[in-house]
């Protein structure tokens, strides 16, 4: 007989026949009524049990959390809230389950313990939902890259330069700590380690990915890197997965359309293929929103948000526009913004961008022209000499969402560039070398995978978007 999924009974018109399946149990009521989960939905199945047909201490093993095989007939529901429901004719408990310490109980459960118990909270209908809308998300971001001529590059989780220029890395080595070889400095020598110099985990992997699309065209990589900042806060993870795509003879503007054609597209097919989940949640963050003061609530709903996104075009601005716009507006002059601007150069806040998007343009906003000096080193300078070819996608909710630019392809800009930050040509003398060898205009973006997942499920906290968080003083799980 076919093992069903409860996704597949309940949309499926299979009623008057033999059914089997497999699921933990959400609830037991009366000694009669399992609510059956298996995973597959956010919904449950209604599992009937005729007790008088059953050993009692098996029923007894029927707890919250158990893992259990039924097979039964699928029939019309006698009661609310369910079209099918199973009379059970066979029933196995498998596997142990222990109800006075299984600690995902059927009740509210705050998301601080929830992390606690993150290998067992996919069981609640709200991180069963969240990760089904990761995994959409996951499939739709190399489908579009599929479809649209993108070849994938696995770029390396070890490397020995830093793209970011933020020196906040984790080191990677095999040398002794309690004894490494110094040398005659009296320096760690980092020759003797198994790489022959110093390495770290990737705080990205741009720079290679350039490489790729300096003759392959097209190419993106989506794979995790790794950032030793010492924050805590909602927004930052040590551990994160990073898109980004890198596109030769692209420039600034592509970069636009390629970054906004991208971001509708993955939204949409979450949209149309998570509509069970995304209601759910759409639901828990409008009744989270109502505990709120008034100043303190989203102007949208989530489904209102994901929309927002999908059926608006994207307002490009320059940055010197939006800093005009900022520093006359009434939060500004009313010195109701934390961050107060007053004049240019200044580096955005979320605040800032919020306003951007939510009050004033009323729609996704792309800045671009950055001053250079906040911005990385392989942003292409323009004309002026003091912005970069720089752009940052604003959504409404959490501000930033992409960060891209045109790269720079002048040799001796790039190495005068590099010169003023002090950083050594000979450790990206291959990066170099692109703008040697066929050098040309060449564009990308970087997208921060779990803060789209953010933005999609309307979690408020990064930490509940990924399965095992990884921040300081946690590496749990």
């Amino acid at each position: 007989m076919k093992t069903y999924t409860v996704s597949d009974l309940l949309s499926q018109d299979i009623t008057l026949q033999q059914v089997d399946i497999k699921g933990w149990v959400r609830t037991f009521r009366a000694n009669r009524f399992i609510a059956l989960n298996d995973g597959s939905t956010l919904n449950n199945i209604q599992c009937v049990v005729d007790f008088e047909n059953f050993d009692e201490a098996l029923l007894k093993r029927i707890t919250t959390g158990a893992a259990i095989h039924v097979k039964g007939e699928l029939v019309e529901s006698q009661g609310k809230g369910q079209s099918v429901e199973i009379a059970v004719s066979e029933l196995e408990v498998l596997g142990d389950s222990d109800p006075e310490t299984y600690p995902i109980q059927p009740k509210k459960h705050s998301f601080e313990f929830l992390r606690e118990n993150a290998h067992l909270r996919t069981r609640t209908n709200t991180f069963s939902a969240v990760m089904r809308v990761c995994s959409s998300a996951s499939f739709a971001v190399h489908k579009y890259f599929t479809e649209n001529g993108f070849y994938n590059m696995h770029t390396p989780l070890i490397t020995g330069s830093d793209a970011e220029g933020a020196g906040e890395m984790f080191r990677v080595s095999t040398l002794d700590p309690r004894n490494p070889p110094l040398n005659d400095d009296g320096e760690v020598d980092y020759k003797e380690d198994f790489f022959g110099k110093e390495a770290n985990l990737t705080v990205s992997g741009q720079l290679e990915a350039e490489t790729y699309a300096m003759s392959l065209g097209k190419v993106y990589t989506f794979g995790p890197t790794f950032r030793a900042e010492n924050s805590n806060t909602s927004r930052h993870l040590a551990e994160f997965w990073m898109i980004e795509p890198e596109v030769a003879f692209m420039d600034l503007a592509g970069n636009m359309d390629l970054a906004e054609d991208f971001l509708k597209s993955v939204i949409s097919y979450i949209v149309e293929h998570n509509k069970t989940d995304l209601e759910f949640l759409d639901n828990r963050l409008f009744d989270e929103e109502k505990t709120k003061p008034q100043a303190d609530r989203s102007p949208m709903r989530l489904l209102e948000k994901l929309k927002f996104v999908t059926d608006n075009n994207f307002k490009r601005v320059s940055y010197t526009e939006a800093i005009d716009i900022l520093r006359n507006s009434k939060p500004n002059k009313k010195k109701k913004f934390k961050y107060l601007i007053n004049e240019w150069g200044a580096d955005l806040q979320s605040e800032h961008e919020r306003f951007l998007v939510e009050k004033h343009f009323k729609c996704p906003v792309i800045l671009f022209d950055y001053p250079a000096n906040i911005k990385a080193f392989y942003m292409r300078l323009n004309e002026d000499g003091k912005t970069v070819r720089a752009m940052d996608i604003l959504f409404p909710g959490i501000g930033e969402i992409v960060g891209g630019s045109q790269r720079e392809e002048r040799l001796e800009v790039l190495k005068e560039k590099m010169a003023a930050l002090d950083i050594p040509e000979e450790e990206l003398w291959w990066y170099l070398d692109l703008r040697k060898y066929g050098t040309a205009v060449h564009s990308g973006f970087g997208l921060g995978f779990e803060r789209l997942v953010m933005f999609a499920t309307g979690m408020t906290n990064i930490r509940d978007v990924i399965p095992y968080p990884r921040t300081p003083q946690n590496a749990e799980f």
